[in-house]
């Protein structure tokens, strides 16, 4: 099981904040996942796949999208942090 959080922009974008989710194949990769939430949920998932605009973290640790997951992940997507 993997618990799904999604934050700021994506959050209003996607219309939800967490939820829960059975890794469908142990192993699978960040992008893997990815494209299983978009045809899962639809387009509005897509925004999920514009890796300049979303960040994935995996435990709180930002991984790069072949990053495996092998279930029992808190997986985070979030917009990269701006200050100034």
């Amino acid at each position: 099981m993997l618990t799904l959080h999604y934050f700021a922009s994506l959050r209003e974008t996607l219309g939800v904040e967490q939820e829960t989710l059975t890794l469908p194949t142990p192993g699978m990769s960040v992008a893997e996942l990815i494209d299983h939430l978009v045809s899962l949920h639809g387009a509005s998932r897509e925004a999920l796949l514009d890796t300049t605009r979303v960040l994935v973290a995996v435990d709180q640790t930002i991984v790069e999208r072949d990053h495996a997951l092998q279930g029992g992940e808190e997986v985070a997507f979030f917009p990269p942090m701006t200050g100034g």
